[in-house]
C-alpha cells in the first residue's frame, strides 16, 4: 500500500510541469492572438477570423482593364451578369464626349459602341447639337457596380444625356463637374421648356434602330412623344416609361445574335404603349393613397460572385 502511494506521488510530480508548460504555452499563444488582433487585425489572427468573401460589386469594381484576347460575350441578364472583351468608347470622338470618366464606366459590347457612334452622328444633324453627351455604359468586365445602377452589367446599357451636346471640346475637369439638364415638370407628368424637337428625334432615331430593345425615359416624355408622333408609330412601343430618367434616357439593347449566354428581357407588351404612359401619369398627379399597413420592402442583398453566372468568375480572373 506504502508502495503504491509512493508511485502515485511520482508520476504527479512528473505530470505536473509538463501540465504547467502546457497550461502556461495556450496562455501566451491566446494572449498572443488577442494581442495581434487588438494591435494589428486580422495579420495574427487564426484562419477562421479572416475577412468574409467580398461583394461581387466590390470586385468588378475594382477591376480596371478589360479581359485580353477574348472574344465579346455577354453572360446572364442586364442586371446579373458581366462582360468578356469589353471596347472601351474614347473619351472623345467626332460627334460625342464621354462624361464623369472617373467612374470607368466608358466599356461595352462592341455593339454597344457601334450604336452610340451611329446615333451621335444622327444628333449632330440636329440644329444646334453637335453630337451626345455619353453618361455610364459599364464597367471593364461588367459586372455589378459599386453605386449608380442596378444594370449596366453586360455592356449592353447605355444612359445618353439630355444635355445637348453643343460643345465637344469639354476637359476631363469639366466633364466631372458638369451637369445634364432635366426635362421635367410636375414631378415627371410633363415635360419642361428645355424638351426640344430634337430630343423627341433623337429619342425616336434610336428607338428605330433594330439592336435596341427599350429605352427608358420619365412618363411626361413619352406622353409628349405620343401626342406628337405621326406616320408610323411602332418605334414608340421600345419607349417606356420609368422613374428618374428627366436627365438622361437609358438604352438597352438587345442580346447579340447566337449569343445564348446572355438572357434578354422580355419584349414590351404589343401597340405603341401610350395608353399605360398616360395611365403612369395620372399616378403621379392623383397618386394613390399609401397603406400605412403595407410591409416595408426588404433589403435588397447585394450579389456575391457565385450569385452570378459561374463564367463571371473566369471573367474576372482572366488576365
Amino acid at each position: 500500500m506504502l508502495t503504491t502511494s509512493r508511485h502515485r506521488l511520482l508520476i504527479c510530480a512528473n505530470i505536473m510541469p509538463v501540465l504547467a508548460w502546457s497550461v502556461l504555452a495556450k496562455t501566451v499563444l491566446f494572449g498572443a492572438v488577442l494581442f495581434g488582433t487588438v494591435l494589428f487585425g486580422t495579420i495574427l489572427t487564426p484562419s477562421i477570423a479572416l475577412a468574409a468573401p467580398k461583394e461581387a460589386r466590390h470586385l468588378f469594381g475594382a477591376t480596371a482593364k478589360p479581359t485580353q484576347n477574348r472574344t465579346a460575350a455577354a453572360y446572364g441578364s442586364y442586371a446579373k451578369g458581366c462582360l468578356a472583351g469589353a471596347v472601351r468608347l474614347p473619351e472623345t470622338g467626332p460627334h460625342w464626349q464621354a462624361m464623369r470618366l472617373s467612374r470607368n464606366r466608358n466599356w461595352g459590347h462592341p455593339d454597344a459602341i457601334a450604336f452610340i457612334k451611329t446615333l451621335a452622328r444622327k444628333a449632330a444633324s440636329e440644329p444646334g447639337w453637335n453630337g451626345l453627351y455619353i453618361g455610364d455604359i459599364s464597367q471593364p468586365r461588367g459586372g455589378p457596380m459599386i453605386s449608380g445602377h442596378r444594370s449596366h452589367q453586360l455592356g449592353l446599357d447605355v444612359d445618353i444625356w439630355m444635355r445637348r451636346a453643343h460643345n465637344l471640346a469639354l476637359s476631363k475637369d469639366a466633364r466631372e463637374s458638369i451637369s445634364s439638364v432635366s426635362m421635367r415638370r410636375k414631378n415627371g407628368a410633363f415635360i419642361n421648356k428645355n424638351w426640344t424637337t430634337a430630343h423627341h428625334n433623337i429619342l425616336k432615331a434610336a428607338a428605330q434602330d433594330p439592336k435596341v430593345a427599350r429605352i427608358f425615359v420619365f412618363p411626361g416624355a413619352k406622353v409628349a412623344m405620343c401626342n406628337t408622333a405621326r406616320g408610323n408609330r411602332s418605334w414608340l412601343r421600345k419607349i417606356r416609361p420609368w422613374w428618374g430618367h428627366h436627365e438622361h434616357f437609358h438604352v438597352r439593347l438587345r442580346c447579340p445574335k447566337n449569343m445564348a449566354s446572355c438572357q434578354n428581357q422580355a419584349a414590351p407588351p404589343p401597340g405603341d404603349g401610350c395608353e399605360g404612359a398616360q395611365a403612369w401619369v395620372n399616378d403621379i398627379l392623383n397618386p394613390r393613397p399609401v397603406d400605412p399597413n403595407a410591409p416595408k420592402p426588404k433589403p435588397r442583398r447585394e450579389y456575391m460572385l457565385k450569385d452570378l453566372p459561374r463564367q463571371c468568375a473566369t471573367v474576372l480572373k482572366a488576365p
